[in-house]
């Protein structure tokens, strides 16, 4: 019997390294595939886009806030990958009864690489974890080195309309924003508060408004209805994994980011 800890502190008890995987977060099914874990992948969320087109060779379980619990108990999986903000605590304590679940808990930067190192020991995988954590290291030093020497930028960062609602402090897409030197003019407010249109009037007037692509995919047509709420403000759209997805998308999230400033400048 192996005993791991997950990102909430809980003992995850194995009988060894797992064979049968069910991922309910689509930034980890991502992850686990890109260490070299797809033919162990069973079950994933009808949200695991990527890779392209793997889920439609996948079992699909459900969404991330509501599962088929007998759908996945069918699978019998050697352990179940959960994320404390994604999926809900209910939804946990049913899937224990099925199989051991580990539960993620992503705020920063450093919490990512820790569940890269975590899925390297749980699933054997070690050398290829270390190589990605490596590569994004580096990554991330080198784009750092870059930001810094950018001029602060304003921002608000909205990721749902009908109620409108933006990242504040808190969450992982604040932290990315701070990393690219953005000043998030909402940071002092708590995860993902509603904005009423009356209140802005009671924050700093952002230098861009950044319209993320999920959980609300914002177009071009939603652009113009934003510029009226802030009229002295750029607008542009953003690629939300970019800012959200805390795996192996982090490879790329670095350059996404370097190349969106340069275009900042233009706009």
């Amino acid at each position: 019997m192996q005993v791991f800890k997950d990102q909430l502190d809980r003992f995850i008890y194995l009988k060894g390294s797992p064979k049968r995987i069910v991922s309910l977060v689509p930034s980890q099914t991502e992850l686990l595939y890109d260490l070299g874990l797809g033919d162990q992948i069973i079950g994933l969320t009808k949200f695991c886009v990527h890779p392209k087109d793997f889920k439609k060779s996948n079992t699909i379980v459900g969404g991330t806030k509501q599962v088929r619990v007998k759908k996945i108990a069918d699978l019998k999986p050697d352990i179940i990958c959960c994320n404390k903000e994604e999926n809900t605590k209910e939804m946990v304590e049913e899937l224990m009864k099925i199989a051991p679940v580990h539960v993620s808990d992503i705020n920063t930067l450093s919490d990512s690489l820790s569940l890269m190192r975590q899925y390297g020991e749980i699933f054997n995988c070690d050398v290829v974890a270390q190589k990605l954590i490596q590569e994004i290291r580096e990554k991330h030093k080198q784009f750092t080195t870059y930001a810094l020497e950018q001029p602060p930028v304003k921002v608000g960062y909205f990721i749902w309309k009908d109620p409108w609602m933006v990242a504040a402090d808190n969450t992982f897409i604040n932290h990315l924003l701070e990393m690219n030197n953005y000043k998030n003019v909402f940071s002092g407010l708590v995860r993902y508060p509603e904005i009423r249109k009356e209140d802005l009037e009671n924050f700093e007037t952002p230098d861009v408004v950044f319209l993320s692509s999920e959980p609300f995919p914002f177009k071009k047509e939603h652009m113009a209805t934003v510029k009226e709420m802030f009229p002295k403000s750029k607008v542009k759209l953003v690629d939300g994994e970019y800012f959200s997805w805390y795996g192996s998308r982090l490879k790329s999230a670095f350059d996404y980011f370097l190349e969106l400033r340069k275009q900042l400048e233009i706009i």
